[in-house]
């Protein structure tokens, strides 16, 4: 069965949720009533950065992937990485997921940080120009309408509860369907 891969730091694991409130489950869930054919592989890893990533984008392709959604930045900006450095390895996950054959589709994120707007700025550009300079599809928030919602977030105000983790998974449906739509017509 080809393969839809959630690639990501803990917002794709689902952590401090039960492995069925994962947005990756979630949207397995929304695939397999929609009739779509695909197995989604929950790639996601508590704490990973796109460093990680790079190191671990390989085996996460391997058999019949179709789709990767991408969901990395988050920890390298927590930990003010230099934005530059986390575009490299972005896009060098996008590249060698393409060459492998999968379509990408990029989660956006925006975070706030003591490091200053200007970083701020630098953050909120990277998404849209990987987006550009590889022809993948944007999901320009990943947690577009959970983020800084208090009755949608665990305590630590970060990663979403069970009820926040829906939106993301429908939000990440929304932006995958059409790739899913036009690939069952091809």
């Amino acid at each position: 069965m080809p393969r839809i891969v959630a690639f990501g730091d803990s917002l794709t694991a689902g952590y401090g949720l039960s492995p069925a409130e994962s947005y990756p489950s979630l949207l397995q869930k929304r695939l397999d009533a929609d009739g779509y054919k695909y197995e989604v592989v929950n790639a996601g890893v508590s704490g990973d950065t796109s460093a990680g990533g790079v190191r671990r984008v390989d085996w996460s392709l391997e058999g019949d992937v179709r789709f990767l959604i991408l969901e990395l930045g988050a920890n390298d900006f927590l930990r003010g990485q230099p934005v530059p450095e986390t575009k490299k390895n972005l896009s060098a996950i996008i590249e060698r997921s393409k060459a492998r054959g999968a379509q990408v589709v990029l989660a956006g994120m925006y975070t706030t940080t003591n490091a200053g707007r200007v970083y701020e700025q630098q953050i909120n550009d990277v998404y849209q120009s990987l987006a550009r300079e590889h022809s993948v599809m944007l999901i320009p928030f990943f947690l577009e309408g959970v983020a800084g919602v208090e009755s949608l977030n665990q305590e630590d105000r970060i990663h979403p509860n069970a009820e926040g983790t829906k939106m993301v998974a429908d939000t990440v449906y929304k932006y995958l369907k059409p790739l899913l739509d036009k690939q069952r017509q091809q």
